[in-house]
């Protein structure tokens, strides 16, 4: 197996990593009157798949730095088909929360592990972060696409059986080919790459907080958003008539336009720094939010394209912040960190959606909520240094 071909299964994991998570918020909507409940009891089953995601983090990432990262992405395909596969056979909430918090743990593999992997074999630029990045996004955008057209037509169990049976068939392929790809397992050793300099402690310890509360606050954001996306449509796009086309064509047009706006970012990166760029993504953000607590209509989807396009776009900072400014011994456990305070704030978006439904705050405190929270964001990047220029510490 070349390097190529790696990173394209690795770009693939990642599609398809997206695409298991977004699944059930749009299903949630054809269950919920199949099975006799409402729409906010029924997101409350989704729980488990978020939390186990989270919870399986830092296990995944020490997995990775102990066994073939490939074979591991295996798992992860394999894993989420057949976990696909039992919620698509169960019969009641208990069977479908084993297979969702399953699907979840599978799920959890493939940011430690793809991401380490794409480091590992050489591609580190800001590019090929963005490329794998969209890759991501995409499976946002096409699984609530595909769920509304599978659950509409075939069943909501549909929307599950043929990701999972793609899945597996995909995982199957892989591993026949990485018997073949141990070399790609051992550290890449380059001629060309210099040391890079170091930042002084201080400044290290600074960016180190930024990124913390950027991945609580943003991870809540960016949950918030894309699992309550598909209902807040439904609400305000066409007025509470579920037709699960529309609203999946909708979704999928707002992620698939976003899933392109990380590769402008991953390029300004390099050219400007993360500190004008992060202020002025949660600016926007702030504004947006805002909008959107009263939008309806058109000016709902507008207003939600521009919002999760921005959202999209800070999704590679962090990344970029830990790579440029924390020395290469720290790197590893910081992305650890900053990946257990994402998705462990994170897996409590579903709870928190259901109850502001359950109460009737509906999406106008919710987006009010998100306001805040991307102004918590532009605070702390407030902080961060104002030139990208790496100053060396004598040692």
């Amino acid at each position: 197996m070349t390097r190529t071909e790696a990173l394209h299964f690795i770009n693939v994991a990642h599609f398809m990593d997206h695409f298991f998570l977004l699944i059930f918020p749009t299903a949630a909507i054809a269950i919920a009157p199949t099975w006799g409940m409402n729409f906010a009891d029924v997101l409350l089953f989704g729980s488990p798949l978020y939390i186990m995601f989270a919870l399986g983090t830092l296990p995944s990432g020490w997995l990775g730095d102990r066994y073939d990262r490939l074979m591991l992405i295996t798992v992860f395909f394999i894993g989420c088909g057949a976990s696909s596969l039992w919620i698509a056979l169960a019969s009641g909430p208990v069977a479908l929360m084993i297979g969702l918090g399953a699907l979840g743990a599978f799920a959890s593999i493939y940011h430690p592990v793809g991401l380490a992997h794409v480091t590992q074999i050489g591609l580190r630029s800001g590019r090929a972060l963005a490329i794998n990045g969209v890759f991501g996004n995409m499976g946002l955008a096409a699984a609530t696409i595909t769920t509304g057209v599978l659950a509409q037509t075939m069943g909501w169990q549909s929307a599950f059986a043929v990701p999972g049976a793609l899945s597996i068939a995909i995982g199957a392929a892989l591993f026949l080919r990485s018997r073949d790809a141990r070399a790609l397992s051992a550290p890449m050793q380059t001629r060309d790459v210099k040391p890079s300099p170091s930042y002084d402690q201080r400044t290290q310890w600074v960016v180190f907080a930024v990124i913390c509360i950027a991945a609580l606050f943003g991870g809540m954001v960016f949950n918030m958003v894309t699992i309550s996306l598909p209902k807040f449509l439904e609400e305000r796009l066409i007025s509470g008539n579920a037709d699960l086309l529309w609203i999946g064509a909708s979704a999928g047009v707002i992620f698939a336009i976003a899933a392109f706006a990380q590769l402008p970012v991953g390029e300004l990166l390099d050219r400007m720094g993360a500190r004008p760029i992060l202020l002025s993504l949660m600016m926007g953000e702030a504004v947006l939010f805002l909008i959107l607590t009263q939008a309806a209509g058109w000016l709902a989807f507008g207003a939600t394209l521009a919002a999760v396009t921005l959202v999209f776009a800070g999704i590679p900072i962090t990344t970029w912040l830990v790579g440029h400014y924390l020395n290469a011994g720290i790197r590893s456990r910081a992305v650890s960190v900053e990946y257990v305070l994402s998705l462990g704030v994170g897996s409590a978006a579903v709870p928190l959606i259901a109850m502001l439904q359950r109460l009737g705050l509906g999406f106008e405190v919710q987006f009010a909520g998100l306001a805040m929270a991307s102004v918590a964001i532009f605070t702390a990047a407030w902080f961060l240094p104002k030139t990208s220029t790496k100053q060396e510490v004598t040692i």
